[in-house]
């Protein structure tokens, strides 16, 4: 199980950033949120989903991490150099925390969601899901809670894409005004 964290310190692509951290609690959301603006990068990456290819990362780009308290899925919310969301990216995790230098991490259960504004909904990993079971790096009842918390955020965010597109722009202008 991977654990990721929210300032991206391994990302050796990006050259040169800003990051930014914030803990909210309010009543649409309690957990920390951070944002990466990359300002130097090797080369962009570029993702094919569905037969299209997305340029998800690149100089100008924002990443906007999303970890809420007591779930079981963390969000990213990319934005191109125009502030335009290019598609928001649903980790599906185990475990959320601070680390000792105060940095939110999540433990990775492979399996992602991730839905585009064009509302097309797409599930990634499932090979490496099912993989971590058979190697045992995962349990049975890890194996169900990411069907399960996958099934939970297309649910709850694949019908609702306008809700999700003003939370991620009231937290990218909550970030950026910090």
């Amino acid at each position: 199980m991977k654990r990721k964290f929210a300032d991206k310190s391994n990302w050796s692509r990006v050259l040169k950033k800003q990051f930014k951290l914030t803990y909210v609690d309010d009543e649409e959301y309690r957990g920390y949120v951070s944002m990466i603006k990359i300002e130097k990068i090797k080369y962009p990456l570029i993702k094919t989903m569905n037969n299209k290819d997305y340029r998800i990362a690149d100089e100008g780009f924002i990443w906007l991490s999303h970890i809420p308290e007591d779930k079981h899925y963390a969000i990213t919310s990319m934005f191109d150099e125009k502030g335009k969301i290019i598609q928001w990216y649903f980790d599906i995790i185990k475990d959320s925390g601070v680390n000792e230098k105060g940095i939110p991490y999540f433990d990775d259960l492979y399996l992602d969601v991730v839905i585009l504004p064009s509302e097309e909904i797409i599930l990634l990993d499932e090979d490496e899901l099912r993989q971590a079971l058979k190697i045992k790096d995962i349990t049975e009842d890890e194996f169900r809670l990411a069907y399960r918390e996958a099934e939970g955020v297309i649910g709850t965010f694949g019908t609702n894409i306008d809700k999700l597109k003003e939370f991620s722009n009231q937290q990218l202008e909550r970030l950026i005004r910090a």
